[in-house]
């Protein structure tokens, strides 16, 4: 996986130390091994797999995905992402992220080094083109951030019921290398859900998109996503973590309801040296 995401560029900086640091092995408390299909309107567009490893103090996310269904006679592409981080007390702290992904022959990537919630180095592929409506991305708008990676996960701190309303009421400062935005949570209800793996309580919350820097606010995407009430994310606990893990995401767009949902879904408590490697879909 570590090849994967950082082969279009040596790293250096900061991002070289993350990667050394990186090689380390995580001793952990607890993994995730999920897949994942993403539907619009039930008809099947992609699928993912990620796998997540978390101690007591440190956590690793790795992913991959790729377009399936009947969107292959038309298009082509496939994606990798990785992350890791530091769990504090209250919170992820997360130190490196980075993202390769292809569709249609055109690469997308995007690599970060983050130091106390903060970005001190990145890299991006292509770069942001200039536009005068643009929301500048300042110094300002990027302290206490996540990565789009991590921030997919939601880190209960103690003594909070990991299956409380207080797991949804939050609002996650994403920046994904070329937007900040927030992703603002509220609690609507608890439910049962059953899939390979995992048969037991979602925390259902309703999400809203709210954007903060890169964005163009004269966009009618931009808009949309802002008015959009009809988005939402079924959370159910990592075993052996403080964490929380995206069990389904619904959300409504100007083709249909796109849905990305578990097919199989194995958490397991562990103790040891474990290592992350790259899943596949």
């Amino acid at each position: 996986m570590i090849d994967a995401v950082f082969s279009s560029h040596a790293p250096r900086g900061l991002l070289a130390a993350a990667l050394l640091a990186w090689a380390q092995p995580a001793l952990a408390d607890g993994r995730l091994d999920a897949k994942y299909v993403l539907s619009v309107g039930g008809v099947e567009l992609g699928r993912a797999s990620v796998v997540v490893q978390a101690g007591a103090s440190t956590y690793e996310i790795s992913g991959s995905g790729r377009i399936t269904g009947v969107l292959r006679a038309v298009s082509s592409g496939n994606g990798v992402a990785a992350a890791r981080g530091v769990l504090t007390p209250s919170k992820m702290v997360p130190r490196v992220y980075a993202l390769n992904a292809e569709a249609d022959g055109k690469k997308e990537g995007a690599r970060l080094a983050m130091a106390g919630g903060a970005v001190a180095e990145m890299e991006v592929e292509p770069p942001l083109r200039p536009a005068p409506d643009r929301v500048p991305v300042t110094n300002a708008t990027l302290q206490d951030i996540i990565d789009p990676m991590s921030g997919a996960f939601v880190y209960v701190p103690e003594p909070t019921n990991p299956l409380s309303s207080a797991v949804c009421e939050r609002a996650v400062p994403v920046f994904d290398g070329r937007q900040r935005y927030d992703i603002v949570l509220n609690y609507l209800r608890t439910e049962q859900v059953k899939v390979s793996g995992y048969k037991g309580p979602a925390v259902v919350c309703g999400v809203r998109y709210k954007p903060v820097s890169g964005h163009r606010p004269s966009r009618y995407t931009v808009q949309y996503m802002v008015d959009n009430k009809d988005m939402f994310v079924w959370l159910v606990p990592i075993e052996g973590t403080r964490l929380m893990a995206p069990f389904k995401v619904s959300v409504a767009t100007m083709i249909g309801t796109a849905v990305f949902q578990a097919t199989s879904f194995s958490a397991k408590a562990q103790n040891g040296a474990v290592p992350v490697s790259a899943p596949k879909p």
